[in-house]
């Protein structure tokens, strides 16, 4: 324990005489702790996106879409809300619903217009995923669908539990979600397209930057508005469209990973008996989507690695000079203490324990400055998608000190094999 102690003291007193190298090093080796632990937090964090998105979406989740650029033979109908209802039948499947979205509607409140506003037609099981809203009043029921009820249910939006700092620059609040957060619309009627629509319930979105949707949210700045789709399909559906029934997109979930190949297959024939043979549609796996987010996310935590790496190769370099730095100017220290008795081992010791206490302590202000970079872009990004957890906290710190003590090994090896007799000579 003494030789521990006067260790550190020498290693003290030698960062302090070599103030210029001791600093790059402390700062380089600081930097790469930094980077590690909120590399570590961004893991840790996007891990846990991940599963809530998943528990989200649901474990089978599939997506019925128009094929792009299809040139039609004129035998299929194309996409419908029929398709949905068909899919609906399928043994075992949680849920299916259908999707039709004006854009253009002509919204209006008290002879105020309201531009921008998306109108989505769609049936009661759109509530069955990815809900994460707070109801007042009522969704539409399968009744209201069959009736064509011209009831509609609007979207509240939650705002930002902490604004991130480009907000007071950019950020807008457009009228229509604004006068929705501003007045209670519940039993009031909207005029959409010049019907009146009642409004039977409001949700409310959590807060932009704790919405667990982190890939699958749709755009709503504009305001959202839902109503039955067979009502959609009377009232609101734009004048180019000649297509009864017609939808955008057909969600499914299968309600069970396992049953997704079964359930797509058996899809591909009910669109293939009803379409005609026309293949004008695209089945989409949501694991898909899930293995390319997750992806690009594994891309971004390989710069955040490759970036502390280069920190940390940096440290280890400049612990490495101090180190050579340190032994050069102690050369006739090392042949007294040989002469003395002292074995190779107490050598090494010596100087692996002052490189090491330099790269701990590199390793501590990283953990400031990485705690202070996970916290500030917390507060300054779209959403959290970063957590410590307290292991973090002493990995960083150990990976610190592992590169003062990894890269002081060999110099240190190298001055205790010095010839004591020609140590004593050395000027």
């Amino acid at each position: 324990m003494t030789r521990l102690w006067l260790a550190i003291a020498t290693g003290l007193r030698e960062i302090r005489a070599n103030k210029l190298r001791s600093v790059l090093s402390f700062a380089a080796v600081a930097v790469g702790s930094a980077s590690v632990l909120y590399t570590l937090a961004g893991v840790t964090g996007m891990s846990r996106e991940v599963r809530a998105a998943i528990d989200l979406l649901g474990p089978g989740r599939l997506r019925v879409e128009a094929k792009r650029g299809y040139k039609s033979r004129g035998l299929s109908p194309g996409l419908t809300s029929e398709d949905a209802s068909e899919i609906a039948k399928i043994p075992g499947v949680f849920m299916a619903y259908p999707k039709t979205q004006g854009w253009g509607v002509d919204v209006r409140y008290r002879g105020q217009k309201f531009d921008g506003v998306q109108v989505v037609g769609t049936t009661p099981a759109w509530a069955k995923r990815d809900w994460v809203y707070r109801l007042r009043g009522r969704f539409f029921n399968d009744g209201d669908v069959r009736e064509n009820a011209r009831v509609c249910v609007v979207l509240e939006p939650g705002g930002w539990e902490v604004k991130p700092f480009w907000y007071s620059f950019w950020g807008r609040e457009r009228p229509f979600p604004a006068m929705v957060s501003r007045r209670d619309l519940l039993g009031r009627e909207l005029q959409l397209n010049g019907h009146g629509f009642t409004v039977v319930g409001v949700i409310r979105e959590p807060p932009r930057d704790r919405d667990p949707r982190w890939f699958s949210r749709e755009w709503t700045g504009g305001g959202y508005i839902l109503t039955p789709v067979s009502a959609h399909h009377e009232f609101l559906r734009p004048k180019w469209q000649s297509r009864p029934g017609a939808v955008n997109v057909i969600s499914v979930d299968t309600g069970d990973e396992r049953t997704i190949p079964q359930v797509k297959r058996a899809i591909e024939v009910i669109l293939h008996r009803r379409h005609r043979g026309e293949q004008d549609y695209d089945i989409i796996d949501y694991r898909e989507e899930i293995a390319n987010e997750l992806e690009e996310t594994r891309g971004q935590v390989l710069v955040g690695v490759l970036l502390g790496g280069v920190a940390i190769l940096a440290g280890g370099i400049g612990i490495m000079n101090v180190t050579l730095a340190t032994i050069f100017a102690r050369v006739k220290e090392i042949g007294i203490r040989r002469a003395l008795g002292a074995s190779r081992l107490d050598i090494v010791g010596q100087f692996v324990a002052e490189a090491t206490l330099l790269g701990v302590m590199g390793g501590l202000a990283g953990l400031v400055l990485g705690t202070f970079g996970v916290e500030y872009l917390m507060k300054s990004a779209d959403r959290d998608m970063a957590q410590l957890v307290w292991w973090h906290l002493p990995a960083a710190l150990a990976v610190a000190a592992a590169t003062g003590f990894l890269f002081s090994v060999g110099p240190a090896w190298r001055a205790s094999g010095l010839d004591p007799v020609d140590s004593l000579r050395n000027e």
